[in-house]
């Protein structure tokens, strides 16, 4: 087993706060896992700068100078957490048997890396990091999550309920991964597409180490609607159904006003013209959403630039 390669992939953007203690912690777990035979002592903890406005990079640089075990790529600028970790992956992907992707915060519980790798040896390509609480969300938070999960699962979207981007994955599970090229990327509905073997790992979330979230409402949102437009039409059946609903309404209400010949007064006809011209804003926006999808595709942009890659020339070096 000890032949194995690990690599650890960890996007970063702004973690001067946490990056101390978060590369103590996982490396502590490499060298267990080394001294277990359960992985190769070439394994490696690789930090994604993603383009990060405070020291995260000079950091980055001070680990691998002291550490063989940390490695880093810096992308050239900010291209967003789900693009660092694709970047991450297909670098890592080269040189490693098996990847495990989490964010930087330590609100992951890294001891599951243990049982990761254990399912890994067991068969299975993917294994997820699964929380088994929300404690430490707030009462909003926890709500629009679970209603969140429950429209994507209505919608027909297979996703994994409490899964973010915690996961193990087998070298051609992240070579399946790579050959998918959509500009938007929606990881967390794209993994469960690839098949393979699966299974989860159950964890509590912890509270943010130091530091703020980088997710706030708004991302949370554009993340979400990424979702929905990068796996489903359904929004686009639901304008359809709503045109058809709002045929029947007119053609009934003409039907009613010759039968009783009476004309409703004028607030009720600015209220119809308001109520109209706001649906037919809402279905453009959600119709332009999806051109807008298509229109950034079709271009074939690259997802990231690579400025600097220790990961790689150490990689080469051992091989």
């Amino acid at each position: 087993m000890a032949n194995k390669v690990l690599t650890i992939v960890v996007p970063c953007y702004d973690e001067q706060e946490v990056l101390h203690e978060t590369s103590k912690l996982l490396k502590n777990i490499i060298d267990d896992l080394i001294e277990q035979n359960k992985i190769s002592s070439n394994s490696k903890i690789l930090f994604v700068n993603d383009g990060s406005k405070d020291k995260t990079w000079k950091i980055i640089e001070q680990l691998q100078s002291q550490e063989k075990v940390f490695t880093g790529i810096r992308l050239s600028r900010n291209f967003g957490h789900q693009n660092a970790v694709m970047a991450g992956l297909s670098r890592a992907v080269w040189y490693s048997d098996m990847m495990i992707t989490i964010d930087a915060d330590l609100q992951d519980d890294i001891q599951k890396i243990y049982e990761m790798v254990d399912k890994f040896y067991q068969g299975f390509d993917i294994v997820y990091g699964v929380r088994n609480n929300r404690d430490t969300d707030t009462g909003f938070k926890r709500t629009t999550a679970e209603a969140y999960y429950w429209l994507m699962t209505k919608m027909g979207v297979n996703l994994i309920p409490d899964h973010a981007d915690y996961r193990l994955m087998s070298k051609r599970a992240v070579e399946a991964l790579l050959e998918y090229h959509e500009e938007n990327l929606f990881l967390r509905g794209i993994v469960p597409e690839l098949g393979f073997n699966t299974t989860k790992v159950y964890y509590k979330r912890k509270e943010r180490f130091a530091g703020e979230s980088h997710y706030p409402l708004k991302k949370m949102l554009g993340l979400a609607i990424d979702g929905i437009t990068s796996f489903t039409i359904a929004p686009i059946k639901l304008i359809l159904y709503l045109g058809i609903l709002m045929v029947l309404y007119g053609g009934g209400a003409i039907v009613l006003l010759g039968v009783t010949h009476h004309m409703s007064d004028y607030r009720s006809l600015i209220n119809s013209l308001w109520l109209l011209g706001g649906i037919q804003l809402i279905t453009l926006s959600i119709i332009g959403t999806y051109v807008g999808k298509v229109f950034n595709d079709v271009k074939k942009r690259p997802r990231f630039i690579i400025e600097d890659d220790t990961y790689s020339d150490r990689m080469k070096k051992i091989r």
